[in-house]
């Protein structure tokens, strides 16, 4: 993928609230196919992170948790769960985020992204 000011921004969105090492570990295959991928996945998801406009981080963050709670991309949901103390997400917020989440994507949406926000906390709390 040609390197533009756009996929650059969009490198350094992922890294701000992903963290080094969670990109680290995503982007280290060599292969061609992999490295592409990444470029993708970068230029497309963070890019929609990176372009501005009226939606903050924490806009962002709060809409990702909910959109992937609704389509059941728990994986997702945990990577970003781990995220909101850099989008500037409270853990109230998330919180009161989980009962709209039950309300509107069902119960065990809900409690399934209930069971993860306490395990991320809890591996906060203990350094990890």
């Amino acid at each position: 993928m040609e390197e533009t000011d756009e996929l650059r921004a969009a490198r350094g969105m992922r890294r701000k609230i992903l963290g080094d090492a969670y990109v680290d570990a995503a982007t280290a295959e060599p292969a061609r196919a992999a490295v592409e991928f990444q470029d993708y996945l970068t230029a497309t998801a963070w890019g929609v992170w990176s372009r501005g406009g009226p939606l903050s981080p924490r806009d962002r963050s709060l809409l990702v948790l909910a959109m992937t709670a609704a389509l059941g991309r728990m994986e997702e949901f945990r990577i970003h769960a781990g995220t909101t103390p850099r989008t500037g997400v409270t853990d109230a917020e998330v919180d009161e985020l989980l009962f709209q989440i039950a309300a509107y994507c069902g119960v065990p949406a809900g409690s399934a992204a209930r069971r993860i926000v306490t395990d991320v906390r809890e591996k906060r709390e203990a350094g990890e």
